[in-house]
This record gives structure tokens, C-alpha cells and sequence, in this order.
């Protein structure tokens, strides 16, 4: 078969792939990983649970697809160091509230409570992602900082979106900055001991 009557083939199903996608966002982001299952989201998406095979494999490879997040960290090499918690704070309450929240960081939150894949998977994105990020930003140790950070936003998510712990939950996202911002900077400013 040529690559040409190969292509509209795979853009047909691009539609079908996103709505599974989507409804898998959904279904862990709600139940976790151990009460998702695959014809719940082959329910919710409207398709055979045999097409979810078909794309995904299995609930691991499911999973896998649905929780790869990328946390479009701004780039920080340009931000004055006293400005770099507050960035990073509305930054991320824009990624996991705002116009560009599509419920991945929640389906990990929750998976990873009890899914050792999913842990892995949180761990790495922070790894790579945010360490990276804060080293550009200039800082010594950036590892340590970038665990530190992580920590904290991590509780913020954890506390925010999947337990709903209040006032938390409800507070303004301008409320939450001011009241994180100085932590995550003190992360990035204190000098840490040896």
C-alpha cells in the first residue's frame, strides 16, 4: 500500500483517537487507574472497546497516552530571579485551570496514589521538565529547588483538585499565587545548607 492512501486512513482516525484520549483523561482523572477500565472508555467515547485496543494495546499503553503531560513551562532565563515564583505559580495554575487544561495533571495526581507507572511517570515530568526549566533560570543546585518547588505544587494539586480540601479548592487563583509565590521563591533564593 502507498504512503498516500496510507495518510487519509490515519487522519480519519484522528478524531476517534482524541475522543478515547479524552474520555481516558476524564475516566482517570475521576475513578484512577485501578477503576478505569477499558469499555468504560470505550463507552464514554462511543466506539468499540476493541478500537481502544486497537490504538492503545492494553490499559497500561491506554494510561500511558492519556498521562503524558508536558507542564509548557515558560522560559525563565529572561525573568528577574525575585519574579521567578510568582511566574512559576500562575503559570502553573493557568496550565491546570485555565483555557489550556485538558485533566492530565489530575488523572496522574490520582493514579499515582496507587500505580507505580503513574509515580514514575509524575516523577519524570518534574525531572526533566521543571529541573530543567529552574537551571536555565540560573539558580545554583537546581535539582534541590526544583524538588522543593515540585513538592509544593505538587500539594497544591494534590490538595486542590483531587481532594478538595477547602478554602483551597475554592480560592481564587490570584488568592493562591500570593499565597505561594513567596514559598516557591524562597525554594529558589535561600541558600541551602551544606
Amino acid at each position: 500500500m502507498s504512503q498516500s492512501s496510507d495518510k487519509p486512513k490515519t487522519l480519519r482516525s484522528q478524531p476517534t483517537r482524541d475522543r478515547i484520549l479524552a474520555t481516558a483523561r476524564e475516566c482517570f482523572s475521576q475513578s484512577g487507574f485501578e477503576k478505569t477500565t477499558i469499555r468504560t472508555v470505550a463507552t464514554g467515547a462511543g466506539v468499540a472497546p476493541a478500537m481502544v485496543i486497537r490504538y492503545y494495546g492494553n490499559k497500561e499503553g491506554l494510561f500511558a497516552a492519556a498521562a503524558r503531560l508536558d507542564l509548557q513551562l515558560p522560559r525563565l532565563d529572561g525573568v528577574p530571579l525575585e519574579g521567578v515564583g510568582e511566574v512559576l505559580v500562575r503559570h502553573f495554575l493557568d496550565r491546570w485551570e485555565g483555557v489550556r487544561s485538558d485533566g492530565q495533571l489530575q488523572a496522574l495526581l490520582r493514579a499515582a496514589i496507587s500505580h507505580t507507572g503513574a509515580r514514575e511517570e509524575l516523577r519524570q515530568i518534574f525531572e526533566k521538565q521543571l529541573c530543567a526549566a529552574i537551571g536555565r533560570s540560573g539558580v545554583d543546585q537546581a535539582s534541590t529547588r526544583a524538588a522543593l518547588v515540585a513538592s509544593q505544587m505538587l500539594g497544591l494539586a494534590l490538595g486542590r483538585y483531587i481532594l478538595k480540601l477547602e478554602p483551597l479548592a475554592t480560592m481564587s487563583p490570584g488568592t493562591i499565587t500570593s499565597l505561594f509565590a513567596p514559598t516557591i521563591q524562597h525554594y529558589l533564593s535561600f541558600e541551602i545548607p551544606g
